[in-house]
């Protein structure tokens, strides 16, 4: 009697088990997509920032949902990121939105702008100060969302091949600088260029550049710039800091189920601060490091006797680029513009002192 019982108890929990089954496989499906990223494989932190970020997406969703990770041009040029998202060749990427200031100069607003925010103030505005909905309304446009990933912190000023003594040094100077800076530093004399990472030491070395700006000590050490360029220059007071996004194919953001797009947005909030962190503790020793073999630290407020000024070139430069973008037609723009433009972080403070 009991044997019967017992059986018949278990067979109603194997129908229930048997029912049940198929609607956790369907919140759980199996998903697999590929990011591109704007960065080479020799950069463990940015590079590393997104391996960490398909981690975690593993881990949180228990493999089901896996994202395969290519640097820079594995799958697509590193400054072409953007447009590989947007056509769907690639379901999502990991880039810097300044990249693509040229399409749109209120990209700008996504990674930095000169005398702007610093990491903190950045991820304030990002997360509480409307930022986030704004970069969305402009990306939109591109057939994209985005979501932060990952900062660099406050950047250098980069290296040069020879001293800079003057404002008037910069006359003719070709310098790779990322985004919208290079509009101000042309109006100081100099000729920007804008390479992927992977790209500028092998224009350093040829001569093709006479400067350069990545980041900071541990990239530009694990770059090699400082074996052809001896002065390094500080602070980089056109990126307070350095924010870059997970930009994810519209079309396919919606196909997800909603506990895969919590688990993306988890998992970049994850990789922001492991990235941040990660620049915090390695770049003091690397800076000891670049000392030791004959790299000379320079100040550009004591080289740049003018450079109170650039604050006024930035900022009416800035506003007059962002006001001419298509984006820019509503009060929460133009707020952002008082509170990046406007604003004066540790960073700009620093350099205009």
């Amino acid at each position: 009697m009991k044997r019967r019982e017992f059986l018949k108890t278990a067979g109603v929990g194997v129908t229930a088990s048997a029912v049940a089954a198929p609607a956790i496989a369907q919140s759980m499906p199996e998903v697999k997509w590929r990011l591109a990223a704007s960065w080479p494989k020799s950069l463990d932190t940015l590079f590393g920032g997104c391996e960490y970020f398909a981690r975690r997406i593993a881990e949180i969703t228990d493999n089901k949902f896996q994202i395969q990770v290519f640097a820079a041009g594995e799958l697509v040029p590193g400054l072409q990121v953007l447009d590989a998202v947007q056509n769907g060749t690639v379901e999502m990427g990991n880039t810097a939105m300044y990249y693509y200031w040229g399409k749109d100069p209120a990209f700008t607003f996504g990674t930095a702008l000169p005398f702007g925010l610093d990491a903190r103030q950045m991820n304030a505005w990002i997360r509480f100060g409307g930022g986030a909905d704004l970069l969305n309304e402009l990306l939109k446009n591109f057939n994209c969302i985005g979501v932060a990933a990952a900062n660099t912190g406050a950047q250098m000023g980069g290296w040069f091949r020879k001293e800079i003594k003057s404002v008037d040094d910069l006359k003719g100077l070709k310098m790779r600088i990322g985004g919208f800076a290079g509009t101000i530093l042309a109006k100081l004399g100099a000729v920007p260029q804008q390479l992927a990472g992977g790209d500028i030491y092998p224009a350093l070395e040829k001569g093709t550049l006479d400067a350069c700006e990545w980041v900071g000590p541990y990239d530009d050490e694990k770059l090699g710039f400082y074996k052809v360029a001896k002065y390094y220059y500080y602070p980089g007071w056109w990126e307070g800091c350095g924010q870059a996004h997970n930009l994810i194919n519209l079309p396919k953001w919606n196909e997800l189920p909603k506990s895969y797009q919590s688990a993306i947005l988890t998992a970049s909030g994850d990789a922001w601060e492991w990235v941040l962190g990660r620049y915090d503790y390695s770049n003091p020793p690397a800076l000891k490091r670049l000392l030791a073999q004959g790299s000379c630290v320079r100040s550009l407020r004591t080289s740049w006797k003018r450079a109170t000024r650039l604050r006024t070139i930035s900022t009416q430069t800035c506003r007059k680029q962002i006001r001419s973008s298509r984006s820019y037609t509503t009060a929460s723009w133009r707020s952002a513009e008082i509170r990046c433009c406007g604003s004066r972080s540790l960073n700009s403070r620093s350099t205009a002192s």
